[in-house]
C-alpha cells in the first residue's frame, strides 16, 4: 500500500494523537504547523521536552511541582505564606487556578489523585498519610478540601473528613463551595451543580 505521507511525519502524528485531548485531526495540525516552522523553533520544543523530567520534581513536604534544584516548594517555605491553613487539591495543575485568585495565602498539599475504585486508586495510593502528619507537625488549624466536584472527588473528600475525624486530630475542615457558574441557565446546569447550589443557598 502507498504511504501518503512521510514516515517522519506520520510518527510526529502519531506521538501528538497519544496526548490527552488531541485527537487524529488536530495531531495533524499540530505535525505539519512543527514541520513548516522555523528549525529553531522546533529544536527548542525538543530540548524542552527532553529536559522536563530532569528539571521536575516533587516537594517532600507539598508534593506540588518544584525546579530539580529546589529542595521544598517556595509556597511552603515563603515566611508570608500561613502553615496553619492547608488547601488539599488533587493534582499540582489544580494549585495554579487557586493561586490565580489572589484570594489564598495558605500553603497546599497535593494528593496526587482522587480515590478511584474503578481506576484502580485507593487510599493508599494517594499522599494522605504525610497530610495527617504536616497537621500535627505545622500546628494546622484549618484544611480547605480543594477536591474536584466530582464523584471522585466528593469520595475522596468524604474520606479524608472521616479519616481525619478517625485519627482524632480536632481541626477545621470546609470545603469549596459548589453552584451555578456565572452566565448558566438553569435549564443547562447538571443534576450535581443544581444539588449544590441549592444545599450553599445564602440569604440576602
Amino acid at each position: 500500500m502507498t504511504q501518503l505521507l512521510p514516515a517522519a511525519l506520520l510518527r510526529t502524528i502519531d506521538e501528538l494523537g497519544r496526548l490527552p485531548g488531541v485527537g487524529a485531526r488536530t495531531a495533524e495540525r499540530y505535525a505539519y504547523y512543527l514541520l513548516r516552522a522555523d528549525t529553531h523553533a522546533t529544536d527548542k520544543l525538543a530540548r524542552a521536552i527532553a529536559e522536563l523530567h530532569a528539571g521536575v520534581k516533587s516537594c517532600p513536604v507539598t508534593f506540588a511541582l518544584i525546579d530539580a534544584d529546589e529542595d521544598i516548594s517556595s509556597l511552603y517555605s515563603d515566611p508570608n505564606r500561613d502553615k496553619k491553613l492547608v488547601a488539599v487539591v488533587e493534582e499540582p495543575l489544580d494549585i495554579i487556578a487557586l493561586e490565580r485568585t489572589g484570594q489564598f495565602n495558605g500553603t497546599y498539599h497535593v494528593l496526587g489523585g482522587a480515590i478511584s475504585p474503578i481506576d484502580g486508586v485507593g487510599p493508599e495510593q494517594l499522599h494522605i498519610p504525610e497530610l495527617l502528619t504536616r497537621l500535627t507537625d505545622d500546628g494546622v488549624e484549618e484544611i480547605i478540601i480543594a477536591t474536584n466536584a466530582s464523584v471522585e472527588g466528593e469520595s475522596t473528600a468524604l474520606f479524608l473528613q472521616r479519616h481525619i475525624q478517625d485519627a482524632g486530630i480536632d481541626i477545621k475542615m470546609s470545603r469549596l463551595a459548589r453552584g451555578l457558574p456565572v452566565g448558566v441557565d438553569l435549564e443547562y446546569a447538571d443534576q450535581i451543580t443544581l444539588s449544590h447550589a441549592l444545599e450553599g443557598r445564602r440569604i440576602f
